[in-house]
């Protein structure tokens, strides 16, 4: 080839940059080798918590207890004495001396105050000496008619005399009758210058010391101090016209005896306490409805062995508001709200939760009454409510009843076949 034929820009030579060697490709600033462990390593930490994951929450169950109850109907009511005096002076005068202690117990007899007798003594005193003139004088008269009746059988008087003799005798005793009605009325008034308790009782404060001056009945009867009886007591409180017709439905229907002809049992709880401690029967219902309130008055007796309970306290009454009838119960805690709903957990069969609206009943003995939305069988959450969801699988454990419960309502008996 000529050197004309040579091309007039020849093909540059190929070069290697050996410094393009010198580190491997980048990928995201971060070498191929190590994105590659790390891919590695992240799977491995997946297959390890997929490995791990924690089993389903351990829950506490309990099937429903089946029993017999009653349910009561609760109002608030206001204790009240059974008897309660107002001891006031009967007659006027000096007290000499107040002979009890304030707030103590006293018996029916017990002498309270001694009002200065003197006056009151020396009217009867006066009254004595007028019966014995009096009964002189009816003496006298009988004297003259026995002798006028025996001297007119002679003619010696005539009758006109017998018969103005009878009358004067008839004065005369007249007389004595009223003497004898004046010597008891001062020996009264002595009688009550020693004032006594009229019944058993807490007796107040006194009111009047020895040395004050106190009206009797005449001028205003002065307050002494006053008693109210404590064992037994009454207990007011007031029914609401549709428990009223509900209970009148049930002693129609012989569900339920009334009140008003049966001496149906009621249980008090005090302010303060938790449970009933007190027990009673019913006393007493009105005989119409309060116009403004529209309840009805009615009231129970209470023993008060231990004069425990005072007039003017006040107290939960229950009362018998049903016949006795076959109910499920469970816990009060295994019971949540939802909105307006009150709903309870119960694990199926799969061990999965389920929620379901039930109708509340009334406490008995500490455990709810379910009216409805439960089954015998059903197993519902009593502890661990908070690990619950609904519709997750949980690991269920029963409940140990107590001892001395009742089994529950869906338990078989040792040995039997599901």
């Amino acid at each position: 080839m000529s050197m004309t034929d040579r091309p007039e820009h020849p093909a540059p030579a190929t070069r290697v940059d050996r410094g393009s060697f010198r580190r491997l490709p980048q990928c995201g600033g971060a070498p191929i080798g190590m994105l590659f462990a790390l891919a590695l390593a992240g799977c491995d930490e997946k297959a390890q918590s997929q490995a791990a994951a924690p089993p389903p929450p351990t829950v506490t169950v309990a099937q429903p207890v089946k029993r017999s109850v009653t349910d009561w109907d609760e109002f608030t009511g206001r204790f009240e004495a059974i008897q309660e005096v107002q001891v006031r002076a009967r007659v006027g005068g000096f007290v000499n001396g107040v002979e009890f202690k304030d707030g103590a117990i006293v018996r029916a007899g017990d002498l309270l105050y001694i009002i200065d007798p003197r006056p009151f003594e020396a009217v009867v005193l006066q009254a004595e000496g007028q019966l014995a003139d009096a009964r002189a004088k009816g003496e006298l008269a009988k004297r003259d008619l026995e002798r006028g009746l025996t001297l007119v059988q002679t003619s010696a008087v005539s009758e006109q005399v017998v018969d103005q003799r009878r009358q004067a005798l008839q004065v005369a005793r007249a007389a004595e009758i009223q003497a004898e009605g004046a010597l008891k009325a001062a020996q009264l008034n002595v009688e009550f210058t020693h004032v006594v308790a009229p019944i058993t009782g807490r007796v107040s404060r006194r009111l009047v010391t020895p040395g004050n001056l106190v009206q009797g009945s005449e001028g205003g009867a002065t307050l002494l101090t006053s008693i109210v009886s404590l064992d037994p007591i009454y207990i007011y409180f007031d029914v609401d016209e549709a428990t009223y017709q509900r209970n009148s439905r049930l002693w129609f229907e012989g569900k339920r005896p009334s009140s008003r002809d049966t001496p149906n049992p009621v249980q008090v709880t005090l302010t303060g306490e938790t449970k009933p401690s007190h027990e009673g029967k019913m006393d007493f219902l009105d005989n119409r409805l309060d116009v403004s309130t529209a309840t009805l008055r009615s009231r129970a007796v209470i023993p008060n062995k231990d004069l425990s309970i005072l007039p003017g306290q006040f107290g939960r009454v229950r009362i018998i508001g049903s016949a006795p009838y076959e109910a499920l119960l469970i816990p009060d805690t295994a019971i949540a709200t939802d909105q307006s709903r009150k709903i309870v957990f119960v694990v199926k069969e799969d061990n999965t939760v389920e929620a379901r609206s039930v109708v509340l009943g009334p406490l008995d003995e500490g455990l709810r009454v379910i009216r409805e939305g439960l089954k015998a069988e059903d197993h519902v959450i009593v502890d661990g409510l908070q690990r619950a969801r609904v519709g997750a699988k949980v690991t269920p454990k029963m409940a140990q009843a107590p001892a001395g419960d009742k089994a529950p309502a869906g338990d078989k008996p040792a040995g039997a076949k599901p």
